[in-house]
């Protein structure tokens, strides 16, 4: 019976032990993804934004939506259905061109991502602002906004113009291979480096991986920190 209540009691302290350091590892992971989104909000507020001004071009934005599910960091795309106008079929962030009513860009992607996917503006907590990018195939000059918002997100989706919502691990996106590079090409003399990732056998390009670039140098270099 002692050996009996002596393994029962060792059973006890190694269950609490252990519980404390699920305990203590939730507390760093939190920390951690906290950390992330100060740093990046901090980080955002103080890099000078390149704008792109072009009278022959029309203003747009999109919005890159960010959340954490069981600490792990996602971005959310959509895919454009064949009914759209421009980019049939690929892989974006909800956005759109400005409207006369939108008064900044930044409402302009607030207001495209309530009507593509039925994000209401006022859940999105806005980091900052990347620099503008050009578009080719089209005539527009993209303005990109990050933002989080919660995990599992209930998203109403516009059938005329979203085919499908992507989720994607920021990890994966980093992973070794993920992105290709193309030689470099002239976009209203401007050069540019078109990219690809690849993700689950869905392919991220044009303007949306130039972007995308963009968040994920940022979003590393803040990493590495927090």
């Amino acid at each position: 019976m002692r050996c009996r209540g002596l393994r029962v009691y060792n059973r006890i302290i190694r269950d609490a032990f252990a519980g404390f350091l699920r305990k203590e590892t939730s507390l760093t992971d939190s920390l951690s993804s906290r950390n992330i989104k100060l740093k990046l909000k901090e980080t955002l507020s103080k890099r000078p934004v390149a704008h792109i001004s072009d009278s022959s071009r029309i203003p747009s934005a999109v919005l890159i939506p960010i959340y954490f599910q069981e600490e792990q960091p996602y971005i959310l795309f959509t895919q454009r259905t064949e009914l759209v106008r421009h980019h049939k079929g690929e892989i974006s962030f909800p956005g759109g061109g400005y409207h006369q009513g939108d008064g900044t860009l930044l409402n302009t992607a607030l207001r495209e991502s309530f009507e593509e996917i039925g994000l209401d503006p006022g859940d999105v907590e806005i980091m900052g602002e990347l620099d503008d990018i050009l578009t080719r195939g089209s005539p527009y000059i993209i303005s990109p906004f990050v933002g989080f918002i919660s995990p599992g997100y209930v998203f109403t989706v516009s059938n005329y113009e979203i085919a499908e919502i992507i989720q994607v691990p920021i990890l994966a996106l980093l992973q070794s291979g993920c992105r290709t590079e193309s030689p470099v090409e002239v976009l209203g003399g401007r050069q540019l480096v078109p990219y690809t990732y690849t993700y689950n056998s869905k392919r991220i390009t044009g303007a949306t991986a130039r972007i995308l670039k963009q968040f994920l140098d940022i979003y590393s270099s803040i990493a590495a920190q927090a």
